[in-house]
C-alpha cells in the first residue's frame, strides 16, 4: 500500500535529512531510491538502511520490504521526492527567492546569499544542484531556523523551470539573462527565452510577487510586462544603479539606490561581464533592507570558487580561471573582458563549448573570428569542435594532449585565460601553468 504523503513528511521531519546516495547515509536519514539510465536506487535500498537510514523509499519491489516496516513503496521515487520538497516549502512558509538565467546564475545565487547572511539565516543552493533532483534537495535542507532561501534553478529543455518553480512556489524570481546555451535541448535562442520566462509565468500565479529585472535587458523586460518589477542597472532613476569604475583585473563598481550618494566596491571577481551580477546582489539586499555597509563589505569580500572567473597566482603565470562552463555567450564575454584588460602578454586557452547542436561549428567559427580581431600574443585551443575548424592557431583535439605538449614546453609570464565548457577538463591544465 502506497503512504500519504502527509504520513510521510512525519516520517521526514523525524529523520530530518534525506539522501540519494547510498554511499552517503547519515545515521537516522531517508534514502530516496531514485533511477537513471545507468542505475536503480531500488537495489542498494538494503544496503543504505545498513548504512545507517531510517528508512529507504523505493517504487520497485524490494524482498525485504515484506517484512521491514522500514522500507515505504511509492509509484514515483522521483516525484515523491520533488512533492514532499514542496509539501516541507509550504509548511515552512520560508520566503524564496528563484533564480535562474544562462550565464551567472550560480555566481549570482552566491553573491545574493553573500550579501543576505549579513541580515538574515539564508539557505541556498549548494553547488549547481539546481535541477529537478538537485531544487528538491535544497529544499528539504530548509529548517525553522531559516529566514529565506535562494534556490537556484537549471534548465536544458522546454517546461524544466516551470516544474522547478512549481516545486520550489519562489515568492521573489530574476533572471539574470538569456544567451545562446543548450541550444541542442531548447532549439533555438528563442526556446531559451521562453523557457527561462516560466519562471516569470509562474510568479504571475502568484499574489504579492516581485521581479528583480536588469533594466537594460530587452529580451527580460519585454517578457516581464505587468509584472511588479524592481529595476537595476545604469541608467539613473531605477531602484539601483550603478557603473563599472575599474577591472584591472579586478571588478570595481559603484552603485547608488534611489539617486542617493554613490556607495563603491571593489570585488574579487574578474571581469566587467559580473556587474550585472553584483548589482542584481546589492538590488535584492537593498529590496531586503540590508545595510548599505553590509552589503559593500558582503561583496568586497567574496571569494569566487569552483573554477569561475577565479584569480590564480602560480610560480609562472597569472592564471583567470572560468573553466566550469562555456557558450557562446559567456565566451564572447570572457574574450571582450580580456582583450580590453591591461596585462602584457596575454594567452587564451579556450575549450570547445558544448551542446550547441546544429549551431555549434558557426558559433565556434564565431570565435574564432573574434580571435582574429584581437590582441593575444597566444591561442590556444582544444576539443573537436575547434579542430574541425581548423582555424590557423595552435589546435589539441583534448586536454591531454596538450598537457603532454605543456610538459615540454610552459608558458612563462603570461596572464592566461582559461575557458571551456566543463566537459573539456580544462581545470586539468591549471597545475602545469
Amino acid at each position: 500500500m502506497v503512504m500519504k504523503l502527509s504520513t510521510l513528511y512525519q516520517l521526514f521531519l523525524n529523520c530530518g535529512t534525506v539522501t540519494t546516495d547510498s554511499r552517503n547515509c547519515p545515521q537516522g536519514s531517508m534514502f530516496f531510491a531514485l533511477k537513471g539510465e545507468s542505475f536503480n536506487g531500488n537495489l542498494f535500498a538494503p544496503q543504505a538502511l545498513a548504512k545507517g537510514c531510517a528508512y529507504v523509499v523505493i517504487d520497485e519491489p524490494v524482498a525485504e520490504a515484506e517484512t521491514d516496516e522500514r522500507y515505504i513503496r511509492v509509484d514515483d521515487c522521483l516525484a515523491t521526492l520533488q512533492a514532499l520538497a514542496n509539501y516541507h516549502r509550504k509548511a515552512l512558509g520560508t520566503r524564496v527567492i528563484g533564480i535562474t538565467g544562462t550565464n551567472g546564475k550560480t555566481t549570482t545565487k552566491e553573491l545574493i546569499a553573500t550579501v543576505l547572511s549579513k541580515s538574515y539565516r539564508v539557505l541556498y543552493t549548494q553547488g549547481n544542484l539546481n535541477n529537478h533532483i538537485g531544487v528538491p534537495l535544497t529544499l528539504l535542507r530548509l529548517t525553522i531556523e531559516h529566514d529565506i532561501a535562494v534556490v537556484e534553478m537549471g534548465a536544458n529543455h522546454p517546461g524544466e523551470i516551470k516544474q522547478l518553480a512549481e516545486i520550489a512556489e519562489p515568492d521573489f524570481g530574476i533572471i539574470t539573462n538569456v544567451g545562446k546555451a543548450h541550444l541542442e535541448g531548447f532549439g533555438s535562442f528563442e526556446g531559451v527565452i521562453k523557457t527561462k520566462s516560466e519562471l516569470y509565468d509562474y510568479l504571475r500565479t502568484k499574489p504579492n510577487s516581485v521581479v528583480f529585472i536588469h533594466h537594460e535587458n530587452e529580451y527580460l523586460m519585454n517578457r516581464a510586462q505587468g509584472l511588479n518589477r524592481v529595476e537595476y542597472g545604469t541608467a539613473d532613476g531605477l531602484f539601483v544603479s550603478g557603473q563599472v569604475t575599474g577591472n584591472s583585473p579586478y571588478l570595481a563598481f559603484e552603485w547608488r539606490h534611489n539617486s542617493t550618494d554613490p556607495n563603491r566596491i571593489t570585488t574579487h571577481l574578474i571581469g566587467d561581464y559580473n556587474f550585472t551580477n553584483a548589482l542584481a546582489a546589492v538590488t535584492i539586499g537593498r529590496y531586503l533592507e540590508v545595510a548599505d555597509e553590509d552589503i559593500n563589505a558582503a561583496l568586497s569580500n567574496y571569494i569566487p570558487q569552483n573554477n569561475r572567473s577565479q584569480l590564480q597566482q602560480t610560480a609562472d603565470n597569472t592564471l583567470i580561471i572560468d573553466a566550469y562552463n562555456a557558450n557562446p555567450t559567456s565566451m564572447m564575454a570572457a574574450l571582450q573582458n580580456f582583450n580590453q584588460m591591461k596585462v602584457q602578454p596575454k594567452m587564451v586557452i579556450l575549450g570547445d563549448m558544448r551542446e550547441l547542436g546544429k549551431e555549434s561549428l558557426a558559433e565556434h567559427q564565431k570565435v574564432v573570428d573574434f580571435l582574429h580581431q584581437a590582441t593575444f600574443d597566444q591561442v590556444i585551443l582544444i576539443g573537436d569542435q575547434f579542430t574541425a575548424l581548423q582555424p590557423n592557431y595552435t589546435v589539441y583535439p583534448d586536454v591531454q594532449s596538450f598537457i603532454a605538449t605543456l610538459a615540454q614546453q610552459k608558458p612563462v609570464g603570461y596572464t592566461i585565460l582559461i575557458k571551456g565548457s566543463n566537459g573539456i577538463h580544462l581545470n586539468a591544465v591549471v597545475e602545469y601553468l
